[in-house]
C-alpha cells in the first residue's frame, strides 16, 4: 500500500522500518522540524527524518510547524496520494482536512491501553502510577485526543525495575509489530465512507469508563520530596528517567536506578535490594544515607520503607553506580 508515515522521535522509528520491510510503499514522511541540539547547538533533523532519508534515500519528508494553520503543506500531502496514514508519536493533532484525505484512514499506534492514557505521555504516566499492564493500541484516528476505535491491541506487563526508556523500547516494537498485522486487514476492508470501512474492520469503540489523561509534565514534576514513601519515589524515578532529581548538599542529584525496599516486593527487587528489604531500618529524616552498601549503592531514608539508590549523576559529573556513587556522594 501507499502509506504516509507520521512520526519524529526514535520510538517511531521500528515502525517505519517494519513497513517498509513488509513491502508498502512509504511514499512520504512528516515529521517535527530540526531542532538544536547538543552542545554546539546544530540544528539536527528527527530520528524519524534521519532514519527516512538512509532508509528511502528520496522519500518526500515535510516538516510543518502547525499542520493545523499550513494549508499549503495540507495540499502537498493531499498530492501524494497516499491510501493511508499511519501515525506515531508525530506531536502534533491532525485536523479534519488532513484527516480526511486517505481513502483508507488514518491510524495512529498509542502507547497505552486506552481508554487509559490518552495524551502525549501514557509511558511516563503509567509507571509513575504504578499500572501493573500497558500496551499498545492501533486506533482508528478522530479529531478528539485519543479518543477513536481501537482495531488491535496488546498487552505488556510493566516491570517493577522498568524504566521508561526500556518500556519505550519494548512498546515501540510491539507497536511496529501491530501496524505489519493491522495493514492488510485494513487494506482488505477497502475505502468508502467512513462509517461503513469501520464497520467491516469490526473496530471496537472506546470505553467511557476508566478515561484518563497523560496531561504534559511542569518542571515541578520532576523533583523529588523525600517525604513521600519509597514506592512512590522510585515510579517517578523510574517514569521520568532520565530526569528525576533533587537537590544533594547544594547541587542538583538526577536519580537513574533506584530500588524501593519494600518486603513485600523482594521477589521484583535484585538479590541485593531483596536481602536488603528484609532488615529492619531506624527511622531517620527522609532523604539522609542509613548506609553504603559496598558495591551497590546508597541505602535512604523516606516517610516508610527506605529506597536504594543504586545510580545517579551529580551536576557536574558523569553517572556514577556502586562504590563510585558512594565516594561521590558520602
Amino acid at each position: 500500500m501507499r502509506v504516509l508515515f507520521w512520526g519524529t522521535p526514535a520510538y517511531a522509528v521500528p515502525t517505519l522500518e517494519a513497513l517498509h520491510g513488509a513491502g508498502h510503499q512509504i511514499v512520504g514522511v512528516v515529521t517535527q522540524p530540526d531542532r538544536r541540539r547538543g552542545r554546539g547547538s546544530s540544528l539536527m533533523p528527527s530520528p524519524v527524518k534521519a532514519r527516512s532519508l538512509e532508509l528511502i534515500g528520496d522519500v518526500p519528508v515535510l516538516t510543518p510547524q502547525r499542520i493545523r494553520r499550513e494549508p499549503e503543506t495540507q495540499a502537498q500531502l493531499a498530492a501524494l496520494q497516499a491510501d493511508l496514514s499511519v501515525v506515531v508519536a508525530f506531536g502534533q493533532l491532525l485536523p479534519p482536512e488532513v484527516l480526511q484525505q486517505p481513502p483508507l484512514g488514518c491510524w495512529n499506534g498509542h502507547g497505552s491501553l486506552l481508554p487509559r492514557w490518552r495524551g502525549a505521555g501514557p509511558i511516563q504516566w503509567c509507571l509513575m502510577e504504578g499500572d501493573a499492564q500497558t500496551g499498545v493500541g492501533i486506533m482508528a484516528m478522530e479529531p478528539g485526543l485519543d479518543t477513536g476505535p481501537v482495531l488491535l491491541e496488546r498487552a505488556l506487563d510493566v516491570q517493577l525495575l522498568e524504566n521508561a526508556a526500556g518500556l519505550a523500547e519494548r512498546l515501540s516494537h510491539l507497536t511496529a509489530e501491530l501496524f505489519v498485522e493491522a495493514l492488510p486487514q485494513i487494506e482488505a476492508a477497502g475505502p468508502g465512507p467512513e462509517a461503513e470501512r469501520l464497520s467491516r474492520l469490526a473496530v471496537t469503540p472506546q470505553s467511557d469508563d476508566g478515561v484518563s489523561l497523560a496531561r504534559l509534565l511542569s518542571k515541578d514534576d520532576y523533583r523529588l520530596d523525600w517525604s513521600e514513601r519509597a514506592l512512590a519515589i522510585h515510579r517517578k524515578v523510574m517514569g521520568l528517567f532520565p530526569g528525576a532529581y533533587c537537590s544533594w548538599r547544594g547541587k542538583r542529584l538526577k536519580l537513574l536506578a533506584t530500588e524501593p525496599l519494600v518486603a513485600r516486593l523482594a521477589d521484583q527487587l535484585s538479590p541485593e535490594a531483596a536481602a536488603l528489604s528484609q532488615r529492619q531500618w531506624p527511622a531517620a529524616e527522609p532523604g539522609s544515607i542509613l548506609e553504603a552498601v559496598r558495591g551497590v549503592g546508597l541505602v535512604l531514608a523516606t516517610s516508610g520503607c527506605p529506597i536504594l539508590l543504586r545510580q545517579a549523576q551529580l551536576e557536574g559529573k558523569a553517572a556514577s553506580s556502586g562504590d563510585s556513587l558512594i565516594q561521590q556522594l558520602s
